[in-house]
């Protein structure tokens, strides 16, 4: 815990402790980031099934005759569409179309959405939020009374629902108040893996029993402690954008491929005219996917198109892939650049770059993301 001295502890930091984790300050909260092995947590999630703490993450209700009307102002996917039972992917958007944040809008009823933002950008996004509040939306900030466990990986269902039979019909985006193990929560059927899975929002003061809970039933499945840096690891494989690395306030979400969750259809959303001349110009920029050979290439190594001097972008994510055994890199680069190699691809041709890897251009073939997914039919 010396490294994380003075950091926010999750309700849940002694069970991390006693189970021998390596704890780090992670924005701002001692959090574990390995129990044993990386490696070994990221496949158990690959090939079984794994626990995580995410207490970190904040979590804000949005209430009344209007929420929906405010949702719909502020985030950039249409909230409006969204029935009760029904979650989905949106960010805060900026009014010159960058991102606050990237975040997981769950309408719970008809007048009741429960917001989940990333631990790093909480107090932000709930100050942003209510900046631009309107009358009859009441914004209630929930993280401090809230726990949350995420189970991912393709026994995770099998696990959740030894305890809650009910929700084995609950379909992936669906979410829903429940009784797991006798503990009444809000299950979803969301993740940041890449796999099947649950995230189970508890009272904080029930989270410990509701991880022993799933520890001792999933013990016979394989089921592992993960951390921090499996999390990593199985989001970059999934292409999963990470809040500081493929998404901010200089970034469009044109740029990274999310324009499938920004609906610019409602002129009183924030950042609408932005959005809509990001839409109709193209993007600038472009996230693409890249197998790096010699190395594993860090966020912010320069990425150029070979021989040339000058830097055509750079790496967002970077990391060593286990379940494909070699390095790969997500990375924003010129969109004339990214245009070249889709074509080259498109041709049968391999598109080639080359990425500094600790001073040294290292060769890195374009390939499509995600790098590997096995997420669940919808």
């Amino acid at each position: 815990m010396s490294a994380a001295t003075g950091a926010r502890r999750t309700p849940l930091c002694d069970e991390h402790v006693a189970a021998g984790a390596r704890i780090v300050e992670f924005a701002g909260w001692a959090m574990p980031v390995q129990y044993g092995s990386i490696l070994a947590e990221h496949r158990a999630v690959r090939e079984a099934a794994g626990l995580f703490d995410v207490s970190h993450m904040g979590e804000v209700e949005i209430v009344g005759p209007r929420a929906e009307e405010l949702c719909a102002k502020l985030f950039t996917n249409d909230a409006r569409v969204l029935a009760p039972g029904r979650a989905q992917y949106s960010m805060i958007p900026t009014e010159d179309g960058g991102v606050v944040d990237d975040i997981i809008v769950y309408r719970l009823e008809h007048e009741r959405f429960l917001v989940c933002v990333n631990a790093s950008n909480a107090a932000t996004d709930l100050a942003w939020i209510r900046e631009r509040a309107i009358d009859g939306a009441s914004i209630v900030d929930r993280s401090d009374e809230t726990g949350l466990i995420a189970i991912q990986g393709p026994k995770a269902a099998a696990i959740v629902v030894r305890l809650a039979p009910a929700l084995a019909s609950l379909p992936r985006m669906g979410c829903t108040e429940a009784e797991v193990g006798g503990i009444t929560l809000v299950a979803a059927r969301t993740g940041y893996t890449g796999e099947d899975g649950f995230e189970l929002f508890c009272p904080a003061e029930r989270a410990v029993a509701l991880w022993r809970l799933l520890v001792e039933t999933g013990r016979d499945d394989g089921l592992a402690l993960c951390g921090l840096g499996a999390r990593d690891t199985l989001r970059i494989e999934a292409a999963l954008p990470l809040y500081g690395h493929e998404l901010g306030l200089d970034i469009s979400p044109y740029e990274v491929r999310l324009g499938w969750a920004v609906k610019a259809n409602r002129p009183g959303m924030v950042g609408y005219e932005a959005l809509v001349r990001a839409a109709a110009g193209g993007a600038t920029r472009r996230l693409i996917g890249l197998f790096v050979e010699g190395g594993i290439a860090r966020e912010g190594a320069a990425v150029f198109t070979p021989g040339a001097p000058e830097a055509a972008g750079r790496v967002t994510s970077g990391t060593h892939s286990p379940t494909l055994g070699r390095p790969v890199a997500m990375a924003l680069v010129d969109g004339k650049v990214a245009a070249a190699t889709t074509a080259a691809s498109a041709n049968g041709a391999e598109a080639v770059l080359e990425v500094d890897v600790r001073g040294k251009r290292r060769r890195a073939v374009v390939t499509r993301l995600p790098f590997c997914v096995k997420r669940p039919a919808a």
